[in-house]
């Protein structure tokens, strides 16, 4: 994008009474931000814009636009993706209200990866903090990118948990990027960019406002597969991420808790409502397992690349060992369970290649994880 296009976007994401849908129905009519800015007042208002929208769009508030221009260039890793980017999440186009476009710290291509939210209360007891902590390690030790809201209490111990694994982890923020909310989660933060993504959908110099934090919510099952809610109270922010992502089609998991805990009476009311109970992690990959072969499938592929075909079909078949492309990281694994890290070493491969692979061995029936993210060789049952 060059830096005509970049002031444009910029100038439609800051204009005043322009929402994120409106943002995005103007560019599925004009096709991308400068020629929604040319079409002018007379266009606006035959749309139905209000005066206040055509104002912002035709008098930007130039400052301000220079200074989100100066913040993305501040850093290599910081990334504007817009609605017509091939990084843009296709599972988030798919949502009402889908942001037109977000703003990235990090390793921008988790974003295409398969995600599961995990999310809870802020004043979580130290038993759901321990269990956010392992169920995040489990679930990238599957190959997984682990997604949550930077918040305190189980979205921190979420973050941790994959971090600690050696997995990605992808913060979705209800600030701009130019600070951390909360101030005590700076370090936590400067790590997920080391080794994930922070994103969010509001520009540069964006306050923790109140008003924030259910749209944040939204994003965060817009991109996940499903939501986990580890811990809590009956009203509770998590309990409407869960709602959210009912609505987006995804699947919500929640873990049962003791009647005397008051942070498990929101697990509990979802499970009423038909939550998946979920006691292992197993519960939620062998639930989404159709869909993760399809979400991984469609992360392998080459967005400009029609003919590849990395889809679940061409998954090998094996008699007596997996398949000579997976069968370095199954006999890396031993006889003991391993950590993720230690099998970095041993095979010398990055990260998300040794993900990629776990996931497809867990799908084939080879490997399991332990509640400590460590992969164990598991006996494959013989097919039916």
């Amino acid at each position: 994008m060059n830096d005509e296009d970049l002031r444009a976007w910029l100038w439609l994401l800051r204009a005043p009474g322009v929402s994120p849908p409106l943002a995005v129905r103007l560019i599925e009519q004009y096709g991308d931000a400068a020629t929604v800015l040319a079409a002018g007042r007379g266009n606006w208002s035959r749309l139905g814009l209000s005066r206040e929208a055509c104002t912002g769009l035709a008098e930007p508030d130039r400052a301000r636009v220079d200074l989100d221009l100066a913040w993305l260039a501040g850093a290599a890793d910081r990334h504007l993706i817009v609605y017509t980017d091939p990084r843009y999440p296709q599972r988030l186009r798919e949502i009402d209200a889908a942001p037109a476009a977000l703003f990235g710290i990090g390793d921008v291509e988790l974003l295409r990866q398969p995600q599961i939210g995990v999310v809870g209360s802020r004043h979580a007891t130290a038993q759901g903090l321990d269990t956010a902590q392992s169920f995040a390690a489990a679930l990238v030790g599957r190959g997984l990118v682990v997604t949550s809201g930077l918040a305190l209490g189980i979205d921190g111990a979420a973050h941790r948990g994959a971090l600690a694994a050696g997995g990605p982890t992808i913060a979705v923020c209800a600030t701009g990027l130019d600070r951390v909310y909360p101030a005590r989660h700076k370090e936590l933060a400067h790590a997920i960019v080391a080794r994930g993504l922070l994103v969010s959908e509001f520009s540069p110099g964006m306050p923790p406002l109140a008003e924030n934090f259910p749209q944040r919510n939204r994003l965060i099952s817009g991109l996940s597969l499903g939501i986990l809610v580890v811990e809590a109270a009956r009203e509770s922010g998590s309990l409407i991420t869960a709602r959210l992502a009912a609505e987006q089609g995804r699947e919500v998991f929640a873990i049962p808790g003791s009647i005397h805990n008051p942070l498990a009476r929101g697990c509990h009311q979802l499970l009423r409502q038909g939550a998946r109970l979920v006691e292992t992690v197993d519960d939620i990959v062998e639930e989404l397992s159709g869909v993760l072969a399809a979400a991984l499938s469609e992360a392998l592929a080459d967005p400009g690349a029609a003919a590849a075909d990395t889809s679940a079909s061409t998954k090998p078949t094996i008699e007596s060992e997996p398949a000579r492309d997976l069968r370095g990281i199954w006999q890396a694994i031993g006889d003991e369970p391993t950590s993720v890290d230690r099998l970095i070493e041993r095979l010398q491969t990055s990260a998300e290649a040794l993900s990629v692979g776990l996931l497809e061995l867990e799908l084939e029936g080879w490997v399991a994880t332990d509640s400590s993210g460590r992969v164990i060789r598991r006996v494959r049952a013989e097919p039916q």
